[in-house]
């Protein structure tokens, strides 16, 4: 027997990163549509939403996807008001990407406060080499900035590598981050009491 969810929660995130680094597909993938291999800019916004059933709750998810060019700050100030989560993605086979991470962080930071719980998403891990190069981007570089970013931020961060072509690890992401955000926001509790009799 199924159980009926108890009660109703929407939750509002971004995903923000570099231009190319695949936040759309990202975005795709989740909502259960093809890959697409040509790369077109989002230009401004993109929003998706999904609703799922997490435990004995129904969440609503709004998913905006943020232009990555740096010409689009105005534009994305205003989609960071009443954001529960970011998610921050970078591209594995593009180091710059990773680099620029501090610099979208502090971006968040001036529209933001305090900082919502994070995920730190490496993706195109189906691109990278067996051996790294100057290009490339480590697991354990990419899992040290996420734990040093947690630490010095005092937020809740998950740190997941990710392939929006297969979709690996990507169900899992959103997974943690509903449940980031559930223990992050809880639900409020009416202060009056109904006799039960």
């Amino acid at each position: 027997m199924s159980l009926t969810p108890t009660r109703g929660r929407q939750f509002k995130t971004v995903l923000i990163g570099d231009t190319a680094v695949g936040k759309t597909s990202i975005r795709r993938n989740y909502m259960g549509k093809s890959f697409s291999s040509s790369h077109i800019a989002t230009l401004g916004v993109d929003f998706a939403q999904k609703d799922m059933i997490f435990g004995e709750t129904s969440v609503r998810l709004a998913i905006w996807d943020l232009a990555g060019q740096h010409s689009f700050e105005s534009v994305r100030q205003h989609y960071y008001q009443g954001c529960h989560a970011i998610i921050f993605v970078y591209s594995v086979m593009d180091s710059t990407s990773f680099v620029n991470s501090s610099r979208w962080f502090v971006e968040v930071n001036k529209y933001i406060r305090p900082l919502p719980p994070v995920a730190f998403i490496a993706n195109k891990i189906d691109l990278r080499p067996s051996e790294a190069s100057e290009e490339t981007v480590t697991t354990e570089e990419g899992r040290s900035f996420s734990e040093r970013f947690a630490t010095k931020l005092g937020v809740p961060v998950i740190f997941k590598e990710t392939s929006a072509l297969t979709g690996e690890n990507i169900e899992e992401v959103f997974e943690e981050l509903v449940e980031m955000m559930l223990i992050a926001n809880p639900a409020k509790v009416s202060a009056t009491k109904k006799n039960s009799f």
